[in-house]
């Protein structure tokens, strides 16, 4: 009977624990959301990584300064993790759509990068750019106001 009684009981925690789970939000989330569960994969792998070139019988002084590869697999693993916290606090994330034609950032920046060229490549347009900002240049004609010396006197022989 108290085989019985252990077994039921067993049962019973186990149950509730179900239930549990599947009342809890992050649980949830996590069995819906791919990309959550995405996220928390790369971040463990990048981690499990930037451990195992930590531990790879180098000083670690000289991994955590100088390993770019380590570098690189806490950068992914910490990003991955501030997508799993963002995720878990605001809900599934919503991709934006990507749109055919070109953003305001990417317009600004061309547009940045174009003037530039032009500049570096025209000097008129250079010319006129610095006569904008700094007035125009004006023209000096340089007249000297002494005499030139005439031939040098010959010189006398010593006798």
């Amino acid at each position: 009977m108290a085989a019985k009684r252990k077994a039921a009981k067993k049962a019973a925690s186990a149950g509730s624990a179900i239930t549990a789970a599947k009342e809890n939000p992050y649980l949830q989330r996590i069995a819906d959301d791919e990309d959550l569960r995405d996220n928390v994969r790369v971040a463990f792998e990048a981690a499990r990584d930037a451990y195992g070139r930590l531990n790879n019988g180098k000083a670690p002084t000289k991994v955590l300064l100088d390993d770019k590869k380590f570098h690189k697999d806490l950068q992914r693993s910490a990003e991955a993790m501030r997508d799993v916290g963002d995720s878990l606090r605001t809900g599934k994330r919503k991709r934006k759509a990507k749109r055919g034609g070109m953003g305001l950032g990417t317009l600004l920046t061309a547009t940045v990068v174009g003037g530039i060229v032009a500049l570096v490549v025209s000097e008129d347009l250079r010319n006129k750019v610095l006569d904008m900002l700094f007035g125009a240049e004006e023209e000096f004609d340089y007249t000297s106001t002494t005499t030139p010396a005439g031939a040098p006197p010959p010189a006398q022989p010593v006798t």
